[in-house]
């Protein structure tokens, strides 16, 4: 009975992935009558990483100050100090062990790349620009998802309403929101244009700079996915213990001590959850940078899946795959990493 299942698994999620290991292992190339796969091992790997793909992949590399080369050290440090706390407190094992080693170099690189491509005539990639849009994004949706919780979970008037139209955006296709925010943009048509061109401004366009490009890209992706964090964690806000919160005020607890005691511990475990959640899927952001900016100007917002994507739109389907592979490897180092040492933490104070 489990048997038809397994073979539309196999069929819709495994085999697709040999088949992508095989590409990205290979050079695709149109010849008379169909096409050619001529195996090229690591090469389109390596192309990505130190050839002529890696200002694509990476970035051009600035030349850090005395800040950017502090901080670096300072997260060096952070990440000897995990492992030595993982070695010192026992349980150690060799799987543990050797993902821990993996996860910290995997850090430890995305952490040199970002600081070095983004400093002095430096030029981030799409590794760096997918890192923003997975870290600064899901940093302010959960932030603003939970204000809006702890804000509807309050006896306030109309506050049904307020849920529904939070609730919204999340409606909305991301193609839909994507245009919208191109629109809401336009400096020249859109409709505070004459807001900017009150303030004197009549020549800037946001598009045509880098950071003002990836703010809008993040404006909008924070727009569409924040309710998603605010109706989980209003769910979360609501089933919290009535009880300890009414002894707390009656104690004369303030609204912040009830938040540090009570609130963020009863939700800690469904925050870790989502969260993980949207990590998972900020990785695959592609809809809105590439309508919105085309992953311009130049490569300022394109992600690693609209990289992947515009690679095999020019038929370079091995380098489609072989940048497909390194998300692959980044987004489950990072997600295994939250969930071992946020998601797990946190079910396991809950227990």
């Amino acid at each position: 009975m489990v048997l038809p299942a397994v073979l539309v698994i196999l069929a819709f999620a495994v085999f697709p992935l040999i088949i992508s290991a095989y590409l990205a292992l290979s050079r695709f190339a149109l010849a008379p009558g169909g096409f050619t796969l001529k195996f090229i091992g690591l090469v389109n790997f390596r192309k990505l990483l130190t050839g002529s793909q890696q200002y694509h992949l990476l970035g051009n590399f600035g030349a850090p100050g005395l800040l950017q080369w502090a901080l670096i050290m300072a997260i060096g440090a952070f990440m000897l100090y995990l492992l030595y706390r993982y070695f010192t407190t026992g349980g150690a094992s060799l799987a543990g062990t050797l993902g821990r080693l993996i996860a910290a170099a995997v850090a430890m690189g995305l952490a040199l790349t970002a600081i070095a491509t983004t400093a002095l005539g430096g030029v981030p990639g799409t590794v760096v620009n997918t890192l923003l849009y997975v870290v600064v994004g899901v940093a302010v949706q959960f932030a603003l998802g939970l204000a809006l919780a702890l804000l509807c979970g309050q006896p306030i008037r109309a506050r049904n309403f307020f849920r529904v139209l939070f609730f919204i955006p999340l409606m909305v296709t991301p193609v839909g929101i994507a245009y919208t925010f191109r629109m809401l943009a336009d400096m020249q048509k859109g409709p505070f244009a004459p807001l900017v061109r009150a303030f004197g401004i009549t020549e800037w366009s946001w598009a045509t700079e880098a950071w003002s490009a990836r703010l809008m890209v993040l404006v909008g992706d924070t727009w569409q996915w924040t309710p998603f964090m605010f109706i989980v964690l209003l769910a979360a806000v609501e089933n919290q213990p009535r009880d300890q919160v009414e002894a707390a005020t009656l104690d004369g607890a303030n609204g912040f001590q009830i938040f540090r005691d009570i609130t963020w511990p009863a939700i800690a475990p469904i925050a870790a959850t989502v969260v993980l959640i949207r990590l998972i899927e900020a990785f695959k952001i592609i809809d809105l940078p590439n309508v919105l900016t085309g992953g311009g100007p130049g490569l300022a917002t394109e992600s690693m899946t609209l990289h992947s994507f515009i690679a095999w739109r020019t038929q370079d389907l091995g380098g489609s795959a072989a940048v497909g592979y390194l998300l692959l490897f980044i987004s489950t180092v990072f997600c295994v990493s939250f969930f071992n040492f946020v998601v797990r933490p946190a079910r396991r104070h809950e227990a």
